[in-house]
């Protein structure tokens, strides 16, 4: 019976499995203990309130900082408008390019510059101005019907050469002196546009008849070009004769324009102040010698 006694697990001997004994030096090797974690709710995540509210006061400088962009903006659209403004009441504009919308290449407003009485006929002008432009083009084509028929490659570098400097020669000689001259209201700039206006008129009364004076007029498509080709080549002809109606029309608005521009100079007294300023040069320039 004592022989097979059971063993006390409360001995000394079982005192590294005994978990009410005394600590030894030998537990302390075996078990160690784990570091402290931090009291949290999301255990080993850190909490994200303090993130949500950096994020929002970031959101808020940003837009602070957007609202004070916008003001200055604003102040900068308001400050250079009082300065366009200002040189607008002292006769001084800026000709920012602005036409056509797609390729601007030119300065063109005349429903906020030209005076609402004179919007009638500075819009037919600019008409007349366009539709030159469409006259030289189709003459280009008219005449390249023409060469490749036989008639030459002269008759074309003409064609060619009327369109290149027509167009632009049109805009800086008599349609930008009328368009400034009713926008400032200038004598003299009338006075350029009436000069360069009835060369504009001759030049499509001419290109219209065709006389053949210049490789048999066939540069130009007018009536007796026309019907000169006609009787060789009916394409030809009809090409032709396309070209001439459209330089009839051009003709009868130029006139309507020369004629309207004409009665309001006479009514608005500009042609006694363009003979005043041209009586004070003779004046000065004999003072002078």
């Amino acid at each position: 019976m004592a022989a097979h006694r059971d063993r006390n697990p409360f001995d000394e001997e079982e005192d590294d499995v005994n978990p009410f004994s005394k600590p030894s030096q030998s537990s302390h090797t075996r078990l160690q203990a784990l570091p402290p974690e931090p009291v949290s709710y999301n255990y080993d995540r850190n909490p994200a309130i303090n993130v949500t509210l950096d994020k929002a006061t970031n959101l808020q400088q940003k837009e602070r900082e957007l609202q004070a962009k916008e003001a200055e903006l604003k102040k900068r659209e308001e400050e250079v408008k009082k300065k366009e403004e200002a040189l607008a009441k002292a006769g001084v504009f800026l000709d920012l390019k602005n036409w056509p919308p797609f390729f601007p290449i030119i300065h063109h407003d005349i429903a906020n510059e030209i005076p609402d009485y004179l919007h009638r006929m500075q819009y037919v002008a600019f008409s007349t101005f366009l539709g030159l432009g469409l006259c030289l083009f189709w003459n280009v084509i008219a005449v390249s019907t023409a060469s490749i028929k036989g008639e030459g490659i002269r008759i074309w570098l003409l064609a060619v050469i009327y369109f290149i400097i027509g167009v632009p020669g049109a805009y800086f000689l008599w349609y930008r002196p009328l368009y400034r001259a009713c926008r400032k209201d200038s004598a003299f700039r009338f006075g350029w546009f009436f000069m360069f206006y009835m060369i504009h008129i001759c030049f499509c009364i001419y290109a219209a008849v065709a006389p053949p004076i210049v490789y048999g007029g066939l540069s130009f498509p007018g009536i007796l070009s026309a019907i000169k080709v006609m009787s060789d080549h009916a394409l030809v002809g009809i090409f032709y004769l396309v070209g001439f109606g459209l330089l009839c029309v051009e003709t009868l608005l130029s006139i309507w324009v020369f004629q309207r521009v004409y009665r309001y100079f006479r009514g608005a007294g500009k042609a006694a102040e363009a003979k005043r300023s041209a009586a004070r040069g003779a004046a000065m320039e004999t003072v002078s010698l």
